[in-house]
């Protein structure tokens, strides 16, 4: 290194002395929406793979959620990758892994995906693609993180929650000793591609479940954007597709312009913006054994937090009953038995999940709580009794 390369020098004493390192590397992928991915008149997927290194041939290989239809989705992409056989290799068939939770229980799972990878001779020009819901996307992204430091991966989200959501932003992660998303990393994707054909396919309650990550930023961060959720309900409920597919991308929206930004993309802050309701969503989660789904253990978590916020004087009485109104009027429950569960010493098992969330980041408790519709305030302090009180409020409602 030149001496006029060096700036920053700062003498400790006769110890030594400290240079500053500093640089910033920007990213940049696309998210994308579209019907019909693999649909072979659609380049969509070709241009993704090749952008910027249009003269070679891109090998790829897919590690899919067992979930979804595995025939159908195989023959479509070896028809895809037929058609575009000059710019695309396929390695291998698929690798199917299970969703929801078993995927992301252990790092069982991303073992196998990174003994895959290794016995493939995938290197950090070729490409993972997965495709499924939102843990089977975290933990590909893990082993893709992590094979040679970072090997090339492509999220496509079959869900509403990982399309609106989990999808789009830079997190990877399972859990480890039944802590929630204990071994994870921060590595954003080369694309995120969204085919709104995968939505059709699935569970009711998976589809109503998904919505509650659109419901959770839309109180954070846009006002309009949640009173266009009120006036949609009944679309939205029924699964219109111009409802939904708006629903999706705005929600999308507004996760990208949190992490690109809000100023912390990596967390290294102690505040965690967007995960509103997420302190005893995933809390309650461990508890029901994750019977109670990721989205359907959010929305409680919001109805939760906007009682709190009225309680605490934050927000204007009567939100909390309009917020319980948006959610219900979608299907969702506000309640869970689970959250009445104590442990040895009495106190409510939900609120370890406050201690648990503030060792996740580590400084100061920092909890997200509403100002107003579409305004998230920060918090470093919850009182237990008016949390309680904010519970049983909650149960009264649903027995009503």
């Amino acid at each position: 290194m030149m001496a006029d390369q060096i700036s920053d020098v700062m003498n400790i004493g006769t110890t030594g002395d400290i240079r500053w390192q500093k640089f910033s590397v920007p990213y940049q992928f696309p998210v994308a929406f579209v019907r019909g991915l693999f649909n072979p008149s659609n380049p969509l997927l070709v241009e993704a793979i090749t952008r910027g290194e249009n003269t070679k041939r891109h090998r790829c290989y897919f590690v899919i959620d067992e979930g979804l239809d595995g025939t159908a989705l195989t023959t479509a992409i070896k028809e895809y990758f037929d058609t575009y056989q000059d710019q695309l290799e396929l390695i291998a068939d698929p690798m199917f892994v299970p969703g929801g939770e078993i995927v992301k229980k252990d790092l069982a799972y991303v073992e196998r995906m990174l003994s895959t990878i290794h016995s493939h001779g995938i290197d950090r020009h070729s490409y993972v693609i997965a495709i499924g819901g939102g843990a089977v996307l975290d933990a590909v992204g893990l082993a893709t993180a992590t094979a040679h430091r970072g090997v090339r991966h492509i999220r496509i989200p079959t869900t509403v929650l990982s399309q609106n959501d989990s999808g789009v932003g830079v997190k990877n992660a399972v859990n480890y000793r039944g802590l929630k998303n204990y071994v994870g990393t921060f590595a954003p994707p080369w694309a995120v591609l969204n085919d709104f054909d995968f939505l059709s396919s699935l569970p009711k309650r998976e589809r109503v479940a998904g919505m509650a990550e659109a419901i959770k930023v839309a109180l954070i961060r846009d006002r309009g954007f949640y009173l266009w959720l009120e006036e949609n309900v009944e679309g939205l409920s029924t699964f219109q597709p111009k409802a939904e597919e708006h629903m999706v991308r705005r929600s999308a929206e507004l996760h990208m312009n949190q992490i690109a930004n809000g100023g912390d993309p990596f967390e290294s802050g102690s505040a965690r913006p967007l995960d509103f309701g997420h302190w005893s969503a995933h809390k309650l989660e461990a508890l029901t054994n994750h019977h109670v789904r990721h989205g359907e253990a959010v929305a409680i978590g919001i109805a939760l937090d906007a009682r709190y916020s009225v309680l605490a004087g934050l927000l204007p009485e009567g939100e909390d009953e309009r917020i319980v109104a948006l959610l219900e009027g979608l299907g969702l429950r506000i309640w869970h038995p689970a959250l009445e569960s104590t442990g040895s010493d009495g106190r409510l098992s939900i609120l370890v999940g406050l201690d648990e969330f503030q060792e996740h980041l580590g400084g100061a408790l920092t909890i997200t709580l509403l100002r107003d519709l579409g305004v998230g305030v920060e918090v470093n302090h919850i009182d237990g009794a008016l949390m309680g009180q904010a519970m049983q409020w909650l149960k009264a409602r649903e027995r009503s």
